[in-house]
């Protein structure tokens, strides 16, 4: 069905064309576009249609059609807007989904786009829009239902233990937090505090929380209930009609036919049951559906939608929602309703018939040439990880680990499971992402000793790394990439596979470098390549892929007329690690030799079409609620990094993986069970979806967010993440000395968390001055070339001259810290040592030379409190000073007039670059390579070479700072510290 332009309301002339939201209000029975700056402002009396417009990640556009009414509206009004509702989804090719939404009552949806809520302001168009602001302030009392935010008779009686309530007085807001509340809906409720000190008060009113029970036991309680003419005990709640719920249980379906909607008859309800050519209505109490058949008219839409309306209105449920849905474009709370509903047919097989098709007719000689539908241009796959960080990789044997060596690293067993860590330079700090990967032939037992080991490595590191459950064959582009050369042989060589071939007496066919083999290339490039031992058969080629094959005294490689040059090139790749010493013979599909088919067992058809791993969606975010092995989530719109709760548990699904984001107050039970809840999220589908149970699951802790998970946000402020005591102190032995600094100076804002969003309520600023950053996506370089079997494996470093990378410890970091430490024991939380990578672009020095003593800190304390008592002067900064190519026009030094204890030191440079002014022969001499290679180094890399001039002391100035904070999570005292600057030299 579809509607002519001539029908078309002027005022939706141009809708739905770009993401974002547009609002119209019913004026004398036609929409008026409503102004930008009026988006979200609401009347009681008018009703409103609302266009929100998403670009989805394939590029279309997906419309959600809202039409609110005030509850003063006129019946009038609220039909127009049901009735137009219908016209603008006909218009936008009737795709829309269309939502009725009553003041009160809103979808979760609906308020979703007006964060953090709506309040409606009394009077409409209707009543000539009679809505000029009070030139007094009106005490007004609100209460907080979830995301529902309701005006209420300002009395006593109006409050419960149950709920939050918000009174608005002219000088000061109060958050009433019923003693039945979580802490979660307090956070959430001084969000709506926020807006109304905002937009009510300027900016500039007090704001006080009051407990429930708390009596007069503070001012701001003695305040609160002054106002209701003093204390007295609640009430327990008690249930009235507007609290009385119709069970969303019982499922009832009737076919709108001549305005009637009539029952239909069923023992169950089925997809089948539905009409094309006709309209329904699906009532299940709290929500009503009007499902409308694709070659339905407009006629027929408008008239099934006006008999919901009266459904909802005879029987007296003000809280009903309706949801109109157009056949095709099903919600999936609208499909769970029906016990079965066929799922929409998938258009691959009819592409691998034409793929055949042409794979044939090229190997007969046939020009191919436009046979095949052209394929769309693939967005290139981004693994939001850097790829020149460390890796260490154990096998799990039984209930041991073995460390695997630097050559084996990337070598797996499909019988076998794995353990690895892979810690790697991230946008702000040192990441960690410590992972378990499960062979397709491993044993249940062996994967439940890894995951064990894994919980437990992490846990050790104070939950600081990201954790990675991974099945074979469902491997994200992370993991590959951390991997690089990925090889996956038959068998295992672990105990627990052994064991299992000879308890069910199988063959054991784990890979022999002497045996027939064959071995599947894939990847996208040096960075990214795999080979995959497959069943050495013919049937299991393929022309989209190029294959090794080899025996004890033969090589081949075999390229499918489909493959690539990249597919190509992968090949020689590959060959150098599996077999580098025997002569390669070549094979072109459609011109192989009797040999090679020979091994194959003889040649039989085979595939053509490129396999194909699990797209990425549009993410979704739900908040988890994880209690007797029962889990229940909600979904969240529109959500945005301000939705992650440091109380709570979040899941991202974006159906090729799920990412579990734990919040650092979550209790340690719930933290543990991480792993646990996302395999639940799986189980339960939310989505309908058919989630593989072997996708990969990614728990992340809160503070310690990669760029692979905040790359799902539209905007990432890593200020707002929270860092627990624990967290805190493996970054001041581990991670940046801002970045530690930053979190100590913050610690108290709990992340996004309800202690944060108070502090920020009534101080009325944000807590910290950075402007939100986004994190971009870290670039990755490939491997020039493959090292032989004598050489460990080696990782490309690339750098960007734009990137700072922070890795490190400065002098003065490791000199203060040394004070948290102590000198004698080792830490449980520090990571064990890893395998460095050979071919470094440049020498570190000894780790054992690089941290100062703990006295150079005591032998300068004089100095330390002469500077807190003299002001810093500004140094000043040469303009040249701009880039490793503007070094040349800087003056030279000696570098015994740039020591800070110099006798005749320079003036009038820029203090924290002091070697910048070395000469290019003496700056040789002193670090052991030339200035543009030093500003190439990441920066943490540049201060351990400063470093390694002066070892057991620091020369320079630090400016120290001592506060001292009392953390309320767990009532200890920390000392903070920050600097201005420091020297090396």
């Amino acid at each position: 069905m579809s509607v002519s332009m001539r029908d078309l309301d002027p005022a939706f002339q141009g809708a739905g064309q770009k993401a974002g939201i547009e609002v119209w209000r019913i004026e004398n029975f036609s929409p008026t576009p409503i102004p930008k700056s009026s988006i979200g402002k609401f009347f009681t009396g008018d009703s409103y249609i609302v266009l929100k417009t998403t670009a989805l990640k394939t590029g279309a556009l997906r419309h959600d059609i809202h039409y609110w009414l005030g509850k003063d509206t006129s019946q009038d009004e609220a039909g127009t807007a049901a009735v137009k509702t219908v016209e603008l989804d006909a218009a936008l090719g009737g795709r829309a989904v269309q939502y009725r939404e009553v003041q009160g009552h809103e979808t979760e949806k609906f308020l979703s786009y007006f964060k953090p809520c709506i309040i409606p302001q009394e009077s409409g168009v209707a009543s000539g829009f009679k809505h000029v602001e009070a030139e007094e302030h009106i005490t007004r009392l609100f209460v907080c239902r979830g995301k529902h935010v309701v005006h209420v008779t300002f009395a006593r009686s109006s409050l419960t233990h149950d709920d939050i309530y918000i009174l608005d007085t002219k000088s000061k807001i109060f958050q009433f937090n019923g003693s039945n509340s979580s802490i979660q809906e307090r956070a959430k409720a001084l969000e709506v505090v926020q807006y109304i000190k905002d937009t009510y008060h300027d900016g500039t009113c007090e704001v006080a929380t009051v407990e429930d029970g708390r009596l007069m036991a503070d001012a701001d309680s003695g305040e609160f209930w002054g106002f209701f003419g003093g204390f007295a005990p609640l009430p327990r709640k008690t249930a009235n009609d507007e609290d009385k719920t119709h069970t969303s249980d019982i499922k009832k379906l009737f076919c709108v036919e001549k305005g009637q909607a009539n029952p239909v008859e069923g023992d169950s309800l089925k997809r089948e049951m539905l009409d094309t050519s006709k309209c329904y209505i699906l009532d299940c109490g709290l929500e009503v559906f009007v499902w409308m058949g694709r070659t339905t008219s407009l006629d027929d839409r408008k008239t099934a939608s006006g008999a919901a309306e009266e459904m909802i209105r005879s029987s007296e449920r003000p809280k009903s929602q309706m949801i109109r849905i157009i056949e095709g474009f099903e919600t999936v709370t609208f499909r769970s309703k029906f016990d079965t509903w066929a799922q929409v047919t998938n258009t691959t097989v009819s592409e691998d018939g034409r793929g055949r098709v042409a794979a044939l007719l090229q190997r007969q000689g046939v020009n191919v040439r436009g046979l095949m539908k052209a394929a769309p241009p693939k967005e290139e796959i981004q693994a939001f990880i850097d790829c020149t960080g460390n890796l260490q990789v154990w096998r799990v044997n039984d209930q041991q680990k073995i460390l695997l060596q630097a050559a084996d690293h990337s070598k797996f067993y499909s019988g076998d499971c794995y353990v690895f860590q892979y810690s790697y330079p991230g946008e702000e700090k040192e990441e960690v992402l410590i992972g378990t990967w499960f062979g397709k032939q491993s044993v249940e037992e062996e994967r439940a000793s890894a995951v064990s080991m894994a919980s437990k490595m992490v846990e050790s590191m104070k939950f600081v790394p990201a954790q990675a459950r991974i099945y074979e064959g469902k491997e994200p582009i992370q993991f590959f990439v951390t991997m690089q050369s990925f090889i996956v042989f038959k068998g295992g060589i672990g105990s627990g596979y052994k064991k299992y071939i000879a308890e069910k007496e199988v063959d054991d066919d784990t890979y022999n470098e002497n045996g027939l083999a064959l071995f599947r290339i894939q990847g996208s490039g040096p960075e990214n390549m795999q080979a995959i031992q497959v069943e050495p058969v013919a049937s299991s080629l393929n022309s989209s892929y190029c294959y090794i094959l080899h025996n004890d005294t033969s090589v081949f490689t075999w390229t499918g007329n489909l493959a690539t040059s990249t597919d190509q090139e992968l090949v020689e790749r590959q060959l150098d690690l599996i077999k580098p010493n025997l002569q390669t013979r070549a094979q072109k599909e459609g011109s192989e030799s009797e040999q090679f088919w020979e091994l194959l067992g003889g040649k039989t058809e085979y595939s053509s079409q490129k396999l194909t791993k699990e797209p990425e969606s549009d993410p979704h975010l739900f908040s988890c609620t994880f209690s007797k092995e029962i889990l229940k989530v909600t979904e969240i719109y529109n959500f945005t990094q301000d939705d992650l709760m440091t109380e709570d548990i979040f899941i991202v699904d974006c159906h090729s993986e799920i990412f579990v984001w734990v919040g650092q107050e979550v209790v340690p039970k719930n933290k543990l069970q991480a792993l646990t809840i996302g395999e639940k999220f799986i189980e339960k589908d939310s989505l309908l979806e058919k989630l593989s149970p072997e996708a990969p699951i990614y728990v992340i802790m809160e503070g310690g967010e990669p760029s692979f998970f905040t790359r799902f946000f539209t905007s990432w402020d890593s200020s707002k993440s929270a860092v627990s005591t624990e967290h805190l102190q493996y970054i001041l032995r581990e991670g940046s000395p801002d970045k530690g600094v930053k979190t100590l100076f913050c610690l108290q804002m709990h992340g996004n968390s309800f202690q944060r969003k108070l502090r920020i309520v009534k101080n009325g600023g944000t807590p910290v001055a950075e402007k939100p950053k986004r994190r971009t996506p870290a670039s990755y370089g490939g491997r020039a070339s493959v090292p032989d079997k004598s050489q460990q494996r080696s990782r490309s470093m690339s750098f960007s001259p734009d990137r700072v990378r922070v890795r490190g410890r400065s002098p003065a970091f490791n000199a203060l810290a040394a004070t948290f430490e102590s000198q004698n024991a080792r830490n449980l939380s520090t990571p064990p040592p890893v395998v460095r990578k050979l071919y470094p672009r440049s020498v570190t020095p000894d780790s054992s030379k690089l941290a100062p003593k703990s006295s150079a800190i005591a032998s300068r304390s004089a100095l330390f409190e002469q500077q807190l008592k003299t002001p810093p002067q500004e140094p000043s900064i040469p303009k040249s000073l701009k880039g490793v190519e503007d070094e040349e026009d800087l003056p030279a030094y000696p570098y015994e007039r740039l020591k800070t204890t110099s006798a005749d030191p320079v003036s009038e440079i820029d203090v924290t670059r002091r070697e910048a002014y070395l000469s290019s022969e003496e700056f040789k001499e002193k670090f052991g390579m030339t200035k543009e290679a030093f500003y190439k180094l990441p920066k943490w890399k540049q201060n351990k070479f400063k470093m390694a001039l002066q070892e057991d002391k620091i020369q320079g100035t630090v400016s120290v700072h001592f506060k001292l904070l009392l953390l309320p999570h767990d009532r200890s005292l920390i000392t903070i510290f920050s600097w201005s600057s420091f020297l090396f030299l």
